[in-house]
Formats: structure tokens, sequence, C-alpha cells
């Protein structure tokens, strides 16, 4: 390939060969196709079971009506930030303590099926992306569930840190008799938002690239957690991937908001069917452009792991 021959000899930067292997993956759909396959096969069971549990909740809760009214949010409305605060505190005071009851065997369950599925959906695309892998689906498996892990770790902590914000920004003014300071809320949730994306991009290629390394080196678990901590150089190109991949799943989202809201302003000239039906092409368009992504993080850091392997 010209461009591979204009490159050697020359470092290559992490977001150079996420550019270049994009451009590669484009133009074998059946690896995105493969993604998209496993990801709707865990994803739909998993949808259809939390909003069949999430519908049992809302029963439960409304003494089997499902009326709003029940839990305090008939006519809920942020026109009023003093009186909307007080009705969410109301309904989460109904609400919560059904759904941690339920999240107790739900999550686990979820996790467990995301983790097996996933493992042989992730064999299937490495070994159509280049048939000479050989992975393995114990060792896969394990690093998996270490990644979901650490992912469901930063998640809590995450919401620690806007209940924080919330404790902070409405509760404590509203104890004093104020008014919830809702500009200091956001700048919060927003700024604690950057800073663990930022956070998370410069500690998750560990177990982004371990199981990589495994494939490639035939490793076990353990010892592919510690060659990963080993990279040297490599580390920061990976980080600097991980960065991109998030701005571009950023970005992605603020795009499918755009296409949202575009027909609104039409509302009046269109039907409830339609609008349903944009949305749903938006989020369809959303869900296939985040596994094209996804597929392409795979193949850059595949790429790199061999050049560091060559070098």
């Amino acid at each position: 390939m010209k461009q591979e021959k204009a490159t050697q000899g020359a470092p290559l930067r992490g977001t150079q060969s996420f550019v270049y292997v994009m451009a590669e993956i484009w133009r074998r759909p059946s690896l995105t196709a493969l993604e998209v396959l496993w990801r709707w096969v865990a994803g739909v069971p998993i949808l259809w079971l939390v909003a069949s549990r999430g519908r049992q909740v809302w029963l439960a809760a409304t003494g089997g009506t499902g009326d709003a009214a029940q839990v305090h949010l008939a006519h809920f409305t942020l026109m009023d930030p003093m009186v909307a605060a007080m009705r969410l505190a109301e309904a989460s005071s109904v609400l919560l303590p059904l759904v941690l009851h339920t999240a107790c065997w739900l999550v686990p369950l979820v996790l467990a099926f995301w983790v097996v599925v996933s493992t042989f959906g992730r064999m299937a695309v490495l070994r159509r992306l280049d048939p000479a892998l050989k992975p393995k689906a114990s060792v896969l498996m394990l690093l998996g569930a270490i990644r979901v892990a650490a992912v469901t770790a930063a998640i809590i902590l995450w919401l620690a840190v806007l209940i924080w914000c919330g404790r902070t920004a409405v509760v404590a003014p509203m104890t004093a008799g104020a008014e919830p300071n809702l500009v200091l809320y956001f700048a919060l949730i927003i700024t604690a938002t950057l800073l663990f994306f930022v956070a998370w991009a410069a500690v998750s290629w560990v177990v982004s690239i371990a199981p990589l390394l495994s494939v490639l080196h035939g490793l076990v678990a353990t010892a592919s957690l510690r060659a990963a901590l080993r990279l040297g150089a490599l580390r920061g190109k990976l980080i600097e991937i991980n960065l991109v991949m998030g701005i571009v799943k950023i970005a992605l989202l603020v795009l499918a908001m755009v296409f949202s809201a575009t027909p609104l302003p039409f509302q009046t000239y269109t039907t409830d069917g339609f609008l349903w039906s944009w949305w749903a092409g938006v989020a369809l368009f959303y869900l296939l452009t985040s596994d094209l992504f996804h597929v392409v993080r795979v193949a850059a850091c595949l790429a790199l792991s061999r050049s560091m392997a060559e070098n």
C-alpha cells in the first residue's frame, strides 16, 4: 500500500492510524454488520427485559393504575423549579426503593448476559478482521467481565458525583428556604462529566487493549493486563484514540439531537406517526454509526499493537 510505504520509518500518531483504519473498515461493511448483529442480539432482549420490569415497577408504584398522580408527577413541568424539585423528590421516594429492589438482581443478570454475548460477538469480528487470529473465549470473557466491572464502577462514581452536585446546588438552598441554584447545578454536572470523560480516556485503554494483546500473543488474562501496563510509547497513542472516540461519540449524540429536533418547527404540518418514524430513523442512524466506530477502534488498537510488536 502506498500510504503504508510512505509512513514506514516515521512515527505514526494514533489519530493518523485511526483515520487510515477507518477508511479500511468503511471498505469492509461486513465487519460493521457483524458488530451490529451481536450488539442487537444482546441489546434487544435486554431492552425488552428492562422495559417489562420497568412497567411492573411503575404499576406497583401507582397501585396498578399507571396514573402519574399516584407518584406526584401529574402535570409535571419545569416552569417552576421549586415545585419541580419537590415533585421529583416525592416521586423518587416512592419509586427508588422499588427500582433498587429490582436492580439488585436485574443489573447482574444483564451484565452477565452482555459479557457472554459480547465475547462471542467480538470473537466473530476479530476472526473476520483477520482469519489468522485465534481468540480464546475463556480469556476474552474474563477480560470482558473486568472491563464491564470497570465501566460499572465509573458510572456509579459519576452518579455519586451528580448526586453531590444536586445536594449542593438544589437540596441545600431549598433546605435554607431559598430557590435551587439551577445554573450552578448544570455548571457542576457539565464540569464533572467532562472531567470524568478525560479521566476515563486516560485509564480505560488498559482494559481495551488487554483482550487484543491476549489474541495477538496467546496470553492469559492476568498476563494480558500486565502487558497492557507495559506498552511504553504505545500508551499515549491509545489515550489519543480513546479521546478521539469519546469526541466522536459526543459529536454523534449532538448530531442525533439536532436531527431529532429538526421537524419540531413543522409539527403542525406533520403527523405523530411521521415524528415517531423520524425519531426511530435518527436513533437507528446513531446506533449504526456508533457500532462502526467501535469496530474502527478495535482495528486501530490492533494495528498499533502489531506495529509496536514489529518494532
